[in-house]
C-alpha cells in the first residue's frame, strides 16, 4: 500500500463537492482517475466503486438515523439493481482482462452517463415541477415496476461506468415519488447506492479491477473533504453550485467521447 498526495488531493476536491452538492462522487473521480491520472477505465470504474460504497454507507447510516429513508423503495429498486448488476458483472468476465480494445467502448459509455448527469443536474428544477404538476396521476403497480425498472437501468450502468446513482436516480425518483420530501429522495437513492456499489465494487476486486493503494489515498483526502463541503452547504448557493457542476460535466463527457 503505497501513498500519493495527488489522489488525496483529487479526494479532497471531490469530498468537498459532494458535501456541497451531494452528487459528484462517481460523475467526477471517474473521469478525472482516467483523463488526469491516466488509469485504466476498468480500474478506475472498480476503485471508483468501492469508493463510493465506503463513503455512501456513513451517508447511508446519518438518513436512516434521521429516518428520511424510504426502505420500501430501496428494496424495489434493488430487485432490479442486484440482478443487472450481477448480470453486467458476468459480461465482463466474458469480456477476459482488462485490455485496450474495451478503453473506448468503457470511455463512450461512461461520457453519456456524464450527458445525462450533467442534463439531470440542469433539469433538476424543472423536473421537480413537472413532477409537482402531476402529483395526482399516480398508479401504485405502476410506479413499483417503474421503481424495479429505475433499479435494473442504474444497476448496469453503475457497474459498468460507476455513474448514475447519484443524480440520475435521485432525479427519477423525484418524478415516480413527487410527494415525497426532497430529503427523503435523496436519503433513498443514498441507501440503495450502498449495497448496489457493494456487490459491484466486490464484482470488480473479484474481476481484478481494483487499485488497493489509491483507493486508500482517496479516502484519506475525500473523508475531510466531505466534512468540510457539508459544512460551507449552507453558506453556499446550491443552485450555482450544481450548473457549474454539469457544465463540468458536460465539458468532460465530451472530452470522453469526441
Amino acid at each position: 500500500m503505497t501513498f500519493n498526495p495527488l489522489y488525496s488531493l483529487a479526494g479532497l476536491l471531490v469530498g468537498v463537492l459532494v458535501g456541497l452538492t451531494g452528487v459528484g462522487g462517481g460523475s467526477l473521480m471517474t473521469p478525472i482517475l482516467v483523463l488526469l491520472f491516466n488509469f485504466h477505465p476498468a480500474a478506475a470504474v472498480g476503485t471508483d466503486l468501492l469508493y463510493a460504497c465506503l463513503t455512501k454507507s456513513v451517508g447511508s447510516l446519518i438518513h436512516g438515523w434521521k429516518k428520511s429513508v424510504e426502505w420500501r423503495v430501496v428494496g424495489w429498486m434493488a430487485l432490479g439493481s442486484l440482478p443487472a448488476t450481477i448480470a453486467a458483472l458476468y459480461l465482463l468476465s466474458r469480456l477476459g482482462p482488462p485490455s485496450h480494445s474495451i478503453v473506448d467502448p468503457i470511455k463512450l459509455t461512461l461520457g453519456c452517463m456524464l450527458l445525462l448527469t450533467g442534463a439531470a443536474l440542469l433539469a433538476k428544477e424543472r423536473i421537480q415541477a413537472w413532477a409537482r404538476r402531476h402529483d395526482g396521476q399516480d398508479n401504485p403497480v405502476l410506479t413499483r415496476n417503474l421503481t424495479i425498472l429505475l433499479g435494473l437501468l442504474v444497476g448496469a450502468a453503475v457497474t459498468v461506468t460507476s455513474v448514475g446513482a447519484g443524480a440520475i436516480g435521485a432525479t427519477a425518483l423525484l418524478v415516480l415519488y413527487p410527494r415525497v420530501p426532497l430529503a427523503r429522495i435523496v436519503g433513498t437513492d443514498v441507501a440503495h447506492a450502498v449495497p448496489l456499489t457493494f456487490v459491484a465494487g466486490i464484482g470488480h476486486w473479484w474481476l481484478g479491477t481494483v487499485d488497493f493503494s489509491l483507493l486508500g489515498s482517496l479516502l484519506i483526502g475525500s473523508v475531510p473533504g466531505i466534512i468540510i463541503g457539508s459544512s460551507l452547504a449552507s453558506h453556499v448557493r446550491e443552485t450555482i453550485l450544481r450548473r457549474t457542476l454539469a457544465v463540468i460535466l458536460i465539458i468532460v463527457a465530451l472530452n470522453l467521447i469526441l
